[in-house]
């Protein structure tokens, strides 16, 4: 059974039972999270496969019945020495979410951009309770995506990273791994907890521009322009629990071009054979321009997550060669092509 737990406001700190199937604060609409009792205490898991269900007491289900799974989680922690080499970096290492099972699901396009999506799909879900809001705004998808600090501490052998690097979108990931390795630490299982460095798309970050000019609030992108698609988004849902895992870690918000993102895609796939679609090799990106402003050290143990594959993302492969300023062989464009074909 999971350690109790309830819903709380991460605004107003109102406390709401952990059944409520609203996904904003009644009394002042900001978002919501999941709150454990924690206490230190031996932790169970450790003879168990790696895996989301792995720390099964920390996630907010109350019945083994209801756990539905793909065998998700248990992605790879991968050391990158011929990277971390071009970066001057001697511990590098890319958590690759690009291996978690994402096939088979039906895709249903909206016209515009994420932002509208985004407010189709909760009108969608406030009138047909059939269908159940997963993006980030809902607090238990974050449960799930906090399990990936867990992961990369059991992966260090108990070592937390100095700098945890990530791309930043609607601000679930790293508002997550900040709530995990939080409880790890409540826990005792780690002594310290990274610093949360958060990578946005030139053209839509209304979080780094915040954190830059040490703004409380964000001021949202109306037409937020990128080639990456997943962090595309001007109005972040998630945005106060970003500023404060980046303000409370001591840590930092950088931008990065199309150009230097797409950069950072062909380095990380000719470097290391890891290849991930644009918005996360912005992680990659904004890593670069932290080591080059000083803000990471040459001896830091450093990660950073790529939140999705390659393929999830192919319709880059039209957009490269009239990319200005970026040049793409004729050769790499057949070899993509036909992987696609025989997908």
């Amino acid at each position: 059974m999971p350690w109790p737990y309830r819903l709380q406001c991460f605004d107003c700190h109102t406390q709401f039972p952990a059944q409520t199937t609203n996904y904003r604060c009644e009394k002042c609409g900001g978002v919501l999270e999941v709150i454990f009792r924690i206490s230190r205490r031996k932790v169970p898991w450790t003879k168990r496969g790696l895996s989301v269900w792995r720390y099964r007491e920390l996630l907010p289900v109350d019945n083994d019945r209801f756990i539905t799974t793909l065998a998700e989680g248990g992605t790879g922690l991968l050391h990158c020495p011929r990277l971390g080499r071009e970066l001057g970096l001697k511990r590098l290492y890319v958590k690759n979410e690009g291996e978690n099972p994402i096939h088979g699901a039906r895709i249903f396009q909206v016209r515009g951009d994420f932002d509208e999506a985004m407010r189709a799909v909760v009108t969608l879900t406030e009138h047909r309770k059939g269908f159940y809001l997963m993006n980030s705004l809902n607090p238990f998808r974050l449960e799930g995506q906090k399990t990936l600090a867990y992961e990369v501490c059991d992966q260090l052998d108990g070592e937390v990273p100095d700098s945890l690097v990530l791309p930043v979108g609607n601000g679930g990931n790293i508002s997550a791994m900040w709530k995990g390795f939080g409880e790890f630490q409540t826990l005792g299982v780690t002594k310290a907890r990274p610093r949360m460095i958060g990578v946005q798309a030139e053209g839509a970050a209304p979080i780094a521009k915040a954190v830059k000019r040490k703004q409380d609030r964000i001021e949202p992108v109306t037409n937020p322009r990128t080639i990456a698609s997943a962090i595309r988004i001007g109005s972040p849902v998630n945005w106060m629990k970003v500023l404060h895992a980046i303000n409370e870690s001591h840590g930092n918000a950088e931008t990065v071009s199309d150009k230097e993102i797409l950069e950072a895609q062909r380095n990380l796939a000719s470097k290391e054979g890891i290849f991930v679609e644009p918005a996360s090799a912005a992680s990659i990106a904004g890593l670069r321009k932290n080591r080059e402003a000083g803000k990471i050290d040459r001896s830091d143990l450093v990660v950073c997550v790529t939140t999705g594959h390659g393929l999830k993302d192919p319709s880059v492969v039209d957009y490269l060669p009239k990319h200005e300023g970026y040049t793409l062989k004729t050769t790499q464009l057949d070899w993509i092509g036909r992987l696609e074909r025989t997908l």
